[in-house]
């Protein structure tokens, strides 16, 4: 995997500008946006395959944004970040088929760490990628 993407999706932009600075800062090829509806147009066009979704989004929610990439991208590391934590939210975003669960202010070492394990295991996915061809 040469270039190392990463879809941001966040309503609140000062969030958003801080961690795309932060993921930039540290190599990463970062794309934003501030809605679901924004974050599917942005899919449609382009290839990501670590994302970071808030869960409270103007219009679709992040959990509804989560199932929908899911329906066309099953291989896709996709990470919640959200305010409202609780054991309840944490097993709606495991059935809607994200990998990871950050609560805010998630601290950007953890952060950080969870997009460079991420880019590993789709790194190390590609050998079954090769095989099915």
């Amino acid at each position: 995997m040469d270039e190392k993407k990463i879809l941001l999706v966040d309503d609140e932009v000062q969030i958003l500008n801080m961690l795309e600075e932060a993921f930039k800062l540290h190599g990463y090829s970062v794309t934003t946006a501030e809605s679901a509806e924004s974050a599917l147009e942005i899919l449609a066009k382009e290839s990501i395959m670590v994302m970071f979704l808030d869960l409270k989004l103007p219009g679709m929610s992040g959990i509804d944004l989560c199932r929908r990439i899911r329906e066309e991208n099953q291989i896709a590391v996709i990470s919640a970040l959200t305010g409202y934590s609780n054991f309840f939210g944490l097993l709606e975003c495991r059935a809607a088929g994200f990998d990871d669960f950050f609560t805010k202010p998630a601290g950007l070492k953890t952060l950080l760490k969870a997009a460079e394990d991420a880019f590993e295991k789709i790194e190390r996915w590609k050998i079954y990628e090769y095989n099915l061809v």
